[in-house]
């Protein structure tokens, strides 16, 4: 139980330092850890486990506890939080008081206009591989593919998305 501990804490210590615009940006890379390389759990399930954390109210990150409690309970809870919020908490008190004193500096404006595409690239990589993984049936894809086009189209708000989609799938829609 201790090495998988530490594999949590080194996990998400290291995703917490490298979620530049976002939780959301390491999806990737967490469900490639948690899937792929400990086997800790199906595409599929991890699929569902970010489903069920978006639509609780709270941290859009919620996955992490969610996923802390699956591999080591209310261990795994405590440690898997704790790596993911901790590191960068403390690195962003002390990046905002650096960024604060330098405020007026025109290489401020650099960094951040560099920042936008980067966060926007890894935002569309965590759309990729939650679609791919979730769409298994191509009903579903067209699902993914019209709340998609209809989020970005119009402003309506993304919880009467998530209504419609959890309507889609009571009525069967998706299922073989």
């Amino acid at each position: 139980m201790t090495a998988v501990l530490l594999a949590l804490a080194a996990i998400f210590a290291e995703l917490s330092l490298l979620a530049f615009g976002g939780g959301n940006t390491i999806l990737p890379e967490m469900q490639r850890q948690v899937v792929d390389v400990h086997h800790w759990m199906s595409a599929r399930d991890f699929s569902a486990m970010y489903a069920l954390a978006q639509a609780a109210p709270g941290p859009n990150m919620m996955v992490v506890t969610l996923i802390g409690w699956r591999v080591a309970g209310w261990s795994g809870v405590l440690v898997a939080s704790l790596a993911k919020f901790g590191p960068s908490s403390i690195l962003t008190g002390v990046v905002l008081q650096v960024w604060k004193r330098f405020k007026d500096h025109p290489w401020r404006r650099i960094v951040q206009q560099g920042l936008v595409p980067m966060t926007v690239g890894l935002v569309a990589a965590s759309a990729a591989l939650i679609s791919h993984a979730s769409d298994h049936e191509w009903s579903l894809a067209v699902i993914t593919a019209l709340v998609a086009l209809t989020a970005f189209t119009t402003k309506i708000h993304p919880l009467w998305l998530l209504a419609a989609g959890a309507l889609a799938g009571l009525s069967g829609i998706g299922l073989p």
